[in-house]
């Protein structure tokens, strides 16, 4: 799974020319615990502790066993469809920057490490993909 996140990642950064991300086990030992936590309890939220912790993070559901890892990225990945060249928040051709949030973490020009981690629980796998330095910084470009 790392791998193909790694891979699927850094060819979105590349399209738009921001430097490879490498793998943390840090940030991957994080994700995986926090994923855990989202899969055994039910909820769909993000970690109040990131911003604490420097680090963004996207966050994936989806029905047990139903999406391939590649897919799972794309949820992401394919937020670009919307994404407009502009300073955050004002990135977004539907004017609301939630709609390429995901997917400007990926590409964030700043971001160089990369964990992910995934569980399943109640009917559903939880992948959660922490990111540092965080990307979205209000008035910053992606790249």
């Amino acid at each position: 799974m790392l791998q193909v996140m790694l891979r699927d990642h850094n060819a979105a950064r590349a399209e738009v020319g921001t430097p490879a991300l490498v793998l943390d086990a840090e940030l991957s030992k994080q994700a995986l615990a926090y994923a855990q936590e989202l899969a055994s309890s039910g909820r769909f939220e993000h970690s109040p502790n990131n911003a604490r912790e420097g680090q963004g993070e996207n966050l994936w559901a989806g029905t047990a066993s139903a999406f391939s890892y590649e897919r799972m990225a794309a949820g992401w990945i394919d937020e670009k469809e919307f994404y407009i060249h502009g300073n955050f928040p004002f990135v977004s051709s539907t004017g609301r920057w939630q709609d390429v949030g995901h997917y400007t973490q990926i590409i964030w020009k700043n971001t160089d490490k990369l964990g992910c981690g995934i569980a399943t629980g109640g009917g559903r796998d939880v992948l959660v993909c922490r990111y540092s330095p965080p990307g979205n910084v209000v008035g910053q470009y992606a790249y």
